[in-house]
Formats: structure tokens, C-alpha cells, sequence
């Protein structure tokens, strides 16, 4: 694990945006199509806001969530919205979106139709991801309904996901998914964080799920 500090969040956008840029450049150059794969939640909006206005060639770029919740796009919660409202636009409207989400009572109802779409799309050439100061990442929760299958090093793409705080279903990549992606980033911000990463490198990953994609990760902090 890398860890990088920066002396604000400003900064840490500008300079997280421009390394993703590059890694989708460099992977552009040897794939005919490369997968992002980023979180929903409020902390990654300043990096979007900033990458969404870098010259690439977004038009092959598929861009997918590491989770949803199950409510629709129109929500205020969605993680979807979000991706259309700070990423998906500027130049990075050319980029295609893989849904995380379908309408349905349930994401079991859908499970299989969504992983359809994203098992071509494997590995993932870049995740970044988020952390609550729970040490969840994606959907991956402590005590959530599925935890230890979502850990699995045979688990499925997707699971749906429930969690105790958690308002809503979920659907999730998995842990080893997210794991086999070829370039991997955390984005954290505030000193309970990052208080919380240093404790989940001491745990296990029933504990602080989290830690199972710590390795070869690159971590971007500000306070």
C-alpha cells in the first residue's frame, strides 16, 4: 500500500484526476476498450468534476460504479445520478455507461442480466474506491447479510447486499473483482478515516473489508 498526502482536497482532486487520466491514456494505447470503475457517496464529486474536463478518448471508455443502492436513477441517493451529473459530462459524455442498476423490486430480480454486461469488461484497468469509517468499501460492509460470500476468492461478480444503517439494498462488486483490477486507488478524506485505515491493516477483512484490496493499493489522503 502507497499512501500519498496532499495539503488539501483541492489538490488531491486535481492530482488524482490527472493520474487517472493517465492511466486511462496509457491503457487506451495496448486495449481497444478499457473499464473504470468508481464509487458513488459525495467525496470523489471534486474528481470527477475535474477528470469529466480531460481530453481523452472517452468515447472508449466504459464507466461503470463499484455499487449502487437500489433506488432509481432519479433518486437523491442514487450513485448513478450522481455519475451522469459530475463525470458523464464535458468530455466524458463519449464514455459508456455499464448499470449498476435496472428497474426492479430487488437487484436478485436483475443479478444476472446486469453481470452480463460487466463480465466482458474484465479485469478492471482502474478502480478507485471510497472507505466509510466503518472500513466498508464498495458494499462491502461489516455485519452486512453477505459479507464473508463478498470476500470470497470464488465469489460472484455482483451481490446484492444488506447492511445494518443501511436504508436501502445494495448491489456490489465483489471483493476479488475489485482486487484483480490493474490499477487500484483510495480516496479518503479527514483524519477519522484515515485514523480507520491505519486500524484495518491490523484486521481482517471480516472486520474491516476494506483491508482485502489493500495490497498494491495507492491511498490519497487529505485532512
Amino acid at each position: 500500500m502507497k499512501l500519498i498526502e496532499y495539503p488539501d482536497r483541492e489538490m488531491l482532486a486535481i492530482d488524482l484526476a490527472d493520474k487517472l487520466a493517465s492511466e486511462l491514456r496509457a491503457a487506451l494505447e495496448s486495449h481497444d476498450r478499457v473499464t473504470l470503475a468508481v464509487p458513488g457517496g459525495t467525496s470523489p464529486g471534486p474528481v470527477f468534476d475535474a477528470l469529466c474536463g480531460v481530453r481523452l478518448d472517452w468515447g472508449r471508455v466504459d464507466v461503470m460504479l463499484t455499487d449502487e443502492r437500489w433506488v432509481p436513477e432519479v433518486h437523491e441517493r442514487s450513485n448513478t445520478r450522481l455519475l451522469r451529473e459530475r463525470l458523464l459530462t464535458g468530455h466524458a459524455s463519449e464514455a459508456r455507461l455499464v448499470p449498476l442498476y435496472a428497474e426492479s423490486r430487488a437487484p436478485e430480480d436483475v443479478l444476472v442480466e446486469i453481470e452480463h454486461d460487466i463480465v466482458p469488461r474484465l479485469p478492471l484497468n482502474i478502480v478507485l474506491l471510497g472507505m466509510g469509517a466503518d472500513m466498508h468499501t464498495a458494499s462491502i460492509f461489516p455485519g452486512a447479510d453477505l459479507l464473508e460470500e463478498a470476500l470470497a476468492p470464488d465469489a460472484p461478480v455482483l451481490l446484492p447486499m444488506r447492511a445494518p444503517g443501511a436504508p436501502e439494498p445494495r448491489i456490489t462488486i465483489t471483493a476479488h473483482v475489485l482486487n484483480g483490477a490493474l490499477a487500484k486507488h483510495l480516496l479518503i478524506f479527514g483524519t477519522e478515516k484515515r485514523e480507520a485505515l491505519e486500524r484495518a491493516r491490523h484486521l481482517s477483512p471480516s472486520e474491516a473489508p476494506i483491508a482485502a484490496v489493500l495490497d498494491g493499493m495507492t491511498v490519497h489522503w487529505a485532512e
